[in-house]
């Protein structure tokens, strides 16, 4: 009995990368991994990750929820199986062009279409280790593209890649409010930022402001893509900023007197 225990604890514990795509037990397979990820992706576009589950995805393909569990052993088995397949999704074939900031700011630009095709992506726990194979493919490509960084670590190059996923998640999500957003309620908020800046009791952000008239709205939304095929222009510079100050090599330590 404890053997029997022990194995279906690991079985609960492995993931799903690591079991094979059904049981050998049971009847013929009706069904595939890769429908069942398919089937959890349209749900979640159309509705968010709140609509996914393993009874939504069964009613889905036809079927019910006790027949996907001989393919995933719950819930979070299919968010790994549809993360990694939106990751599939990035482009990773675009010769590298040695300059590691211009090479991840066009993976970043390619990972946020990815983010605006699925929302749903920024609705995920984030997991410090949850990758899969096409995650491995990603990691791979953007180290590849930081090796031309001298002196910089293994652990500080994976740094700079968590920090750059970050940095996309976030301005993606600054893009999909603001096409959420009302437009009547944008320009009013505008209004009040442009209003409340020419009273003379903040001057620099007046400034601010009027320095930043000819790059766009100063809501915020100018950070985004722009448009659903890619990123704009203060999405790349945004990117291109943080990733030259955080690949700069270090400054020399202050002599001690």
């Amino acid at each position: 009995m404890a053997g029997k225990a022990d194995r279906a604890a690991a079985t609960e514990t492995a993931l799903v990368w690591e079991r094979p795509e059904r049981g050998t037990r049971g009847p013929a397979p009706e069904r595939s991994r890769e429908q069942l990820t398919e089937a959890a992706i349209g749900l979640a576009d159309a509705g968010g990750l709140a609509a996914v589950s393993v009874r939504q995805v069964a009613r889905e393909l036809g079927t019910g929820p006790a027949s996907l569990y001989r393919y995933v052993a719950g819930r979070d088995d299919l968010v790994d199986l549809m993360v990694d397949t939106a990751t599939g999704e990035i482009d990773l074939d675009a010769e590298l062009t040695g300059d590691p900031v211009t090479d991840l700011v066009a993976l970043a630009t390619r990972t946020q279409r990815v983010h605006l095709r699925h929302p749903w992506l920024l609705e995920v726990p984030p997991e410090a280790l949850r990758v899969g194979p096409r995650g491995l493919d990603y990691l791979e490509f953007a180290l590849r593209a930081l090796e031309p960084v001298a002196g910089l670590t293994g652990p500080g190059k994976l740094e700079a890649v968590a920090v750059l996923n970050a940095l996309v998640a976030m301005l993606s999500g600054v893009e999909i409010r603001a096409r959420r957003s009302p437009t009547g309620r944008q320009a009013a908020q505008a209004a009040y930022l442009g209003a409340v800046a020419g009273r003379g009791g903040h001057p620099l952000l007046a400034a601010a402001l009027a320095g930043g008239a000819a790059d766009g709205p100063a809501d915020g939304a100018h950070l985004g893509a722009g448009d659903a095929t890619g990123a704009g222009a203060g999405f790349e510079r945004v990117v291109r900023r943080v990733l030259a100050g955080l690949l700069a090599p270090d400054p020399p330590a202050p002599l001690v007197r």
